[in-house]
This record gives C-alpha cells, structure tokens and sequence, in this order.
C-alpha cells in the first residue's frame, strides 16, 4: 500500500501536522485501513478512491475511525492535485458531502477544504467541570469572551478559551483520563486556544480520543472554532488566522473563512509539504 506522508497547514518548510494519505482504486477492508494507520503512527490516514466524479473519504487515527479530519483531508487535496492537476474534489465522507480545493505550483503545494455545515451550544454544566479539571484550570483562567462551548463542523468539539497565552503554553494533563472524558461525551479533541486579536488565535488540541496526546494543526477543530464565533457574533471580520502546534516545536499555521450565514461551510485553508 502507497502511502504518501503529508504535512498539513506547514509554515513554509517547517511544521505542519503529519498525515497520510492513502489512494486506491477501491478502499481496502476497515481491517486493513486500521491496521495501517496504526502503522504509519500519524494522528490519521486518509483513503480515498474514486466515486463517480469525485472521491469517497474515510479517516482513521492509529486506534479508531473518524469522521472527518480536517488536516487530513489538506494533505488528500494536495495530493489529489499533484495527482490530477489543480481543481475542486469533491469527497464524499461516511456522514456528509465535502469539497477541497488543491493547488499545486512547483514545490509548493496547498489545499482549502470546506468543512461540513457548523453548529454549537452552550457545554454541559458537568462536562465542563470535568474539563477544568482535567487540565487544572480555574475560571480566573478563562477568557470571559468566549464561554465554553461544544462545537461541531463535521466532528465534535469542546471549546475552552483562555485568558493569557501563558496558561496555553503550560497545558497539561494525563492522557488516559482525557480520553475516558472524550469517549464519554463523544468528543474528537479539545480545542484550547487564546484570542491574542478578534482574528488571530493561538491554539492547542489535545486528541486523546485517538491516542493522541496532542495535535500541531487541526482544520476540523478550527472549523469548529469559526462556526462557534460566528454563532456568538465575534469580531471576525470575516476570517480568522490560527497558529497552533508552536508549543510542541511544530508551528503551524491555518486560516478559516467565516461567510454571514449561520451553520454555514467554514472554508479552512494552508500550505502543505512532503515528509521526506
């Protein structure tokens, strides 16, 4: 099986959030699928075959099934448009229609996916009690701006925004317990992030869920991020930038596009690199 090993959202030649892709003229068994994320070790894999005129998608983490990854589907369309030239594609996931965007131009390769429509409330009283916990943190620690939230654009959030960027950069927690708490409440990651502007967040993404202790750029989450700000009328102007993974040495830089319609597409967009 031909894996490609793909950074997505990289900042120029560095960083970026390693995914594979996997392309193929049909999907292999979910066994093998499995198996081989498990083996490539990245936080998922990508597979994709044709499907009329346009691709079917399914995502796995190195321990379980996806429903969408937003990283993921950057390095695909990357991929897709090293593979067939520049264009749209079109992905059919288990649980909604997709589209990403891929742009290929000698080495530099980028991609913008629109995720799947948004939607947000207000969190549960205990579940964000359990959060808090989970990370240590207080509500003096919290940005009073941004109230907790679940989020969801295509995959589901918990929203935990915080008052300083150093509270950010001290993020701690066991990751056994964190993934007892996503798998209880059906949560794909945490998105924890600092607004250092209305357009410019810092964010980090624990995603225990899959055994991942933490993601350096997540395009589902900060789809999520951009729909649930959008719903609480933020300051967006419209779009927003985000550079997440600096706290791991992995700088990464994602960009989403905000239109006026409620629980609308966010258009999240990034540069892309091989992994050598």
């Amino acid at each position: 099986m031909d894996v490609k090993r793909i950074a997505a959202f990289s900042d120029g030649a560095i960083g970026g959030n390693p995914a594979g892709v996997v392309i193929m003229d049909s999907l292999p068994s979910d066994v093998e699928m499995q198996a081989t994320s498990a083996a490539v070790g990245y936080s998922e894999t990508a597979f994709a075959c044709p499907l009329g005129s346009g691709w079917k998608v399914r995502y796995f983490s190195p321990e379980s099934e996806v429903p969408f990854c937003g990283h993921a589907t950057i390095a695909l369309g990357a991929e897709l448009a090293v593979q067939n030239g520049d264009g749209v594609f079109n992905l059919t996931l288990n649980e909604a229609e997709i589209s990403v965007e891929g742009e290929s131009a000698g080495d530099h390769i980028s991609a913008a996916l629109q995720s799947p429509p948004t939607f947000s409330r207000a969190a549960d009283s205990q579940l964000v009690a359990n959060a808090l916990s989970l990370f240590g943190y207080d509500e003096s620690q919290l940005d009073p701006n941004i109230p907790i939230a679940f989020a969801h654009a295509g995959a589901n959030h918990l929203v935990i925004c915080l008052n300083s960027r150093e509270t950010l950069a001290a993020m701690s927690y066991d990751l056994a317990a964190g993934r007892m708490l996503m798998n209880e409440a059906g949560l794909v990651t945490i998105l924890l992030g600092y607004a250092e502007s209305a357009k410019l967040f810092h964010t980090r993404n624990p995603f225990a869920s899959g055994g991942v202790y933490e993601d350096p750029a997540t395009g589902a989450a900060t789809a999520a991020l951009a729909g649930y700000l959008r719903d609480i009328n933020w300051r967006h102007e419209g779009s927003i930038k985000v550079v997440q993974g600096e706290d791991m040495g992995c700088r990464s830089l994602l960009t989403a596009d905000i239109s006026a319609q409620m629980g609308s597409s966010i258009r999240v967009s990034g540069a892309a690199r091989y992994i050598e």
